[in-house]
């Protein structure tokens, strides 16, 4: 047994939020840890960046870019901070975090709450650059423009980020997935790219609770506007059987729930893209197995965030260690050669 483990029942005896508050306190003043060193069949090359590692982290644990250094060297690839807003943001009313530790889940209805678009600016702006991070950029609450704060988000991230994900994909802001539908959504990718000032990519993160004809209809207006990749997919507002007693809090479920339905999603998008377009995926990947699942079926990249709760910070260098491994087993040199 880890040390996690041992730790893990002081840690949930706090409540869900608080618990996290302090975790990327204590994270933020650790000293600087070296970039780990990944096999070489780990590396993978997408949108013009060389990523040592295909796991990598979510947004939502790291909302003010407080730690995205300490998570590197906890053995994560990538790092990928925010949501952060043009503006400070309280979010919703507490309690607004649960775990469902049952289902080894999470339930969130945070309403990107956030310092916002300087502060990380600040933060990130004093790092030396190392390492893959990015940004994920989202709009305020009550914004009369939402669509003039995702441009503002790409030109004022774009000079501290290694890549952008625009994220309209969360159920916590009321109306905020409407920005999904055919029109809104040509409308909001075409001011992104209008807004791109500088060469960096560009993703887009979508939901998992779609209906036929949204996967084409995605695909083509994020390809037609030079989206770099997909995110595959955010939390979910359906509620499979759930045994937690936190089961009917709203928000947006996360963790081994999501499984499921966020692999079929996957490779459904992979259909549509036919290759074309990189897809990443996120939503119930807590082993290597899973991160194969997800690579196996057309993933180029992988995130985590709700595992970490379960599992403790060790996770992501034992889901890389574990999918070099089976590549080793399995005669393969390369994730390329695992990729559909």
């Amino acid at each position: 047994m880890g040390l996690y483990q041992f730790a893990r029942p002081l840690i949930f005896a706090l409540d869900a939020e608080t618990a996290h508050r302090a975790t990327v306190g204590a994270l933020a003043l650790s000293p600087t840890m070296p970039l780990p060193e990944f096999p070489g069949s780990l590396a993978i090359d997408v949108a013009g960046l060389r990523f040592p590692s295909p796991v990598g982290l979510a947004a939502g644990f790291d909302k003010n870019a407080e730690c995205p250094d300490a998570m590197l060297g906890l053995g994560f690839g990538f790092v990928e901070v925010g949501t952060v807003t043009p503006q400070p943001q309280a979010g919703n009313p507490r309690p607004r975090l649960f775990r469902l530790k049952d289902d080894r889940a999470v339930i969130n209805r945070m309403g990107f709450n956030n310092e916002g678009q300087a502060a990380a600016l600040e933060r990130l702006g004093k790092r030396k650059r190392r390492g893959i991070v990015g940004v994920n950029i989202g709009a305020d609450k009550d914004s009369a423009d939402r669509i003039a704060d995702y441009a503002a988000g790409v030109r004022t991230m774009s000079q501290v980020a290694d890549y952008l994900t625009v994220n309209i994909s969360s159920p916590n802001t009321p109306g905020l997935r409407n920005l999904q539908a055919g029109g809104e959504l040509v409308e909001l990718l075409a001011a992104v790219k209008e807004a791109r000032t500088v060469s960096i990519p560009v993703f887009l993160k979508v939901a998992p609770d779609l209906e036929a004809g949204d996967h084409a209809r995605i695909v083509k207006a994020a390809v037609d506007s030079g989206i770099d990749a997909l995110i595959v997919s955010n939390t979910t507002i359906s509620r499979p059987a759930l045994r937690s007693p936190q089961a009917g809090e709203q928000g947006g479920l996360s963790g081994r729930p999501l499984k499921a339905l966020a692999l079929d999603q996957l490779k459904a998008f992979r259909v549509e893209t036919g290759g074309q377009l990189p897809l990443i995926a996120a939503g119930g990947i807590e082993n290597a197995d899973d991160a194969w699942d997800r690579l196996g079926a057309g993933a180029s990249l992988v995130q985590l965030y709700s595992a970490l709760v379960y599992e403790g910070p060790g996770l992501a260098k034992r889901i890389a260690g574990g999918l070099a491994a089976r590549l080793k087993r399995e005669g393969m040199s390369s994730l390329a050669d695992l990729i559909a």
